[in-house]
């Protein structure tokens, strides 16, 4: 595999995650956020996740990840440059305009997000053949997925190179077309949303709902710890994308679940959502 010079926008969880399994598998790694406190917390966060996955050289791959503050010194030798930014929209759209006139022209430029379409940041360069979405799912270093998602006017040649790259980052690449929330937020938010309104009309418990979907469903985590765990505020931004792109009430966010974002319980980040992170810790 040759190595790819590999730029990632947003030192968050997702950006840290990306910049880790890339730098893991030989690639050198341009890690850039606004804020230096972000990049010193991903650093540390990448370090401690690699000793948890026993690498035995773990200095070797923070060698191959080099942090920026400024964008363009960041992706002015890109290869590829995956955007990991909050959920929002016109701040995605700046991004990619931004990325579009600091890359260089035989750029992909690739958004890990989870239900924009990839046709709508696309739209705010000059290189939509090179745009494509390359949706990651934390934690990364662990979870195997990879939704690669072709917008309209994305090149066979981006799209296979994607394609390729992800599978010998050891993950499972599957093809998805630009729509709202793909194929796994269409699927999930609508569940969570789902739970949400069993809470709100008092059917059960959150612990009852999730003893129903891990114990009766046998899913690994019931849907409402998992949305405490993505964070509700991201449920309700996916929710809102997916209701007004499909245009149908069945997409419709639970009156609960704004409430809660409204009130600061975003679940983990924030120390309590449906359950209380701060009482167990």
């Amino acid at each position: 595999m040759s190595r790819c010079r590999t730029s990632v926008v947003g030192a968050g969880a997702m950006g840290c995650g990306i910049a880790h399994v890339f730098a893991l598998h030989g690639h050198p790694v341009h890690l850039v956020d606004v804020s230096p406190t972000a990049l010193e917390r991903a650093l540390l966060s990448i370090r401690r996740n690699l000793d948890r996955q026993g690498v035995a050289q773990p200095e070797d791959v923070l060698h191959r990840i080099v942090s920026f503050s400024d964008l363009h010194e960041a992706v002015a030798r890109a290869d590829l440059v995956i955007e990991a930014a909050p959920e929002d929209l016109a701040l995605k759209q700046t991004v990619f305009t931004r990325l579009d006139a600091a890359a260089p022209p035989h750029a992909v430029l690739a958004s890990n997000t989870s239900s924009i379409s990839i046709a709508s940041l696309a739209s705010a360069t000059a290189r939509p053949e090179r745009v494509i979405g390359m949706h990651f799912f934390n934690p990364v270093p662990v979870m195997k997925l990879v939704e690669v998602v072709r917008g309209p006017a994305t090149s066979e040649a981006t799209f296979e190179q994607v394609f390729r790259l992800a599978r010998d980052l050891g993950k499972e690449p599957v093809e998805v077309r630009d729509a709202p929330g793909f194929v796994s937020n269409r699927v999930l938010m609508p569940m969570i949303n789902e739970a949400c309104r069993c809470v709100m009309e008092g059917v059960a418990s959150p612990e009852s709902v999730d003893k129903v979907m891990t114990l009766g469903m046998r899913h690994p985590m019931g849907p409402l710890a998992l949305a405490d765990f993505i964070g509700l505020d991201v449920c309700l931004s996916i929710m809102e994308v997916l209701y007004e792109g499909l245009d149908d009430d069945r997409y419709r966010p639970c009156a609960l679940l704004r409430e809660m974002v409204d009130a600061g319980r975003l679940g983990r980040k924030s120390g309590r959502g449906f359950y209380d992170y701060e009482a167990a810790s």
